[in-house]
């Protein structure tokens, strides 16, 4: 079967002030993530399967999946608080999501196929799409080795403030050895630079490769997503802010030599909008690839 594309698209856009996901960007009213269809399309991808918040349904299925019904197999999941091991109780005063991993993990019953992760407000570029969707294509679904699709740090900072970024060390065949999520990285003038729990900075290079939530994994990821989430309850289930991250799970994944994972570097410049103050650089990005004849003017006929 050909790889499937996850997109995550239940976060809740605090820091942008509202729903990024179905904001529009494009000439004629675009979202982002029309503009991640048609890209994973047009690489080799024919079903998407979306997690979304249940509270999200009726318009997401207005605005967004009606465009690509007849375009591309297109399924919903849901993240839901509750989706978790039946011995566990959910405290009374968690409002936060799970966190990444359990974002994708909730979709397992609708792939069963190797499968690709985006976010739904990152813009990946073309490029990326294609090697991603290379290095699934054919894969066993017993395979243990995935890969991140590797941007460079100084390319993925926003100006208006801080952003979370798997910082990645790899080998000299290029697989991951450790990824750590560092959750508040600020562009400098020399560089960038990131604060710890303590408060304190920390010099960061800008040429380091990150993970941007680009990724490509096979079936046999949900059973050690499922068992390490039955963990992470365990340690941090009654913190309210505590989260099952991505990073984590890969970073385990890595030191107990379970799986390996391919960093995959990509030319293409990454960009999203983290906040508000990010919406008209975006618009502006997209103008130029359209003025070039990268995308058409009109992306999807309705």
């Amino acid at each position: 079967m050909k790889p499937t594309l996850l997109v995550l698209a239940a976060g809740m856009g605090s820091r942008y002030g509202g729903l990024k996901q179905m904001d529009q960007f494009g000439p004629s009213g675009e979202t982002i993530i029309d503009y991640s269809i048609y890209d994973a399309q047009l690489s080799g991808f024919e079903k998407v399967v979306f997690v979304i918040r249940r509270d999200m349904e009726e318009d997401f299925r207005k605005n967004l999946v009606a465009k690509y019904e007849n375009k591309i197999d297109v399924h919903l999941v849901f993240q839901e608080l509750s989706d978790v091991p039946a011995d566990f109780r959910v405290p009374s005063g968690r409002k936060k999501p799970w966190g990444t991993t359990h974002a994708v993990w909730v979709a397992h019953k609708a792939v069963n196929e190797p499968f690709a992760i985006i976010n739904a407000d990152d813009f990946y570029g073309r490029g990326s799409y294609k090697l991603l969707y290379d290095f699934l294509n054919g894969k066993a679904n017993e395979s243990m080795e995935y890969c991140i699709i590797g941007y460079q740090l100084a390319r993925t900072l926003s100006e208006y403030g801080s952003v979370s970024r798997g910082v990645c060390q790899t080998d000299e065949q290029g697989y991951l050895q450790s990824i750590v999520e560092r959750t508040k990285i600020y562009k400098t003038e020399n560089g960038a630079e990131y604060e710890d729990e303590n408060g304190n900075r920390h010099t960061i290079d800008g040429n380091a490769p990150v993970s941007m939530n680009m990724m490509g994994f096979m079936p046999s990821v949900f059973e050690y997503m499922e068992k390490y989430f039955v963990d992470f309850l365990k340690e941090k289930g009654n913190d309210p802010k505590a989260e099952y991250l991505l990073p984590d799970l890969i970073d385990r994944l890595i030191k107990n030599r379970i799986a390996k994972m391919k960093i995959i570097p990509t030319d293409e410049n990454w960009f999203g909008v983290t906040y508000k103050e990010d919406k008209p650089i975006v618009i502006e990005k997209i103008r130029r690839l359209v003025d070039k004849g990268i995308y058409p003017e009109k992306l999807w006929d309705k």
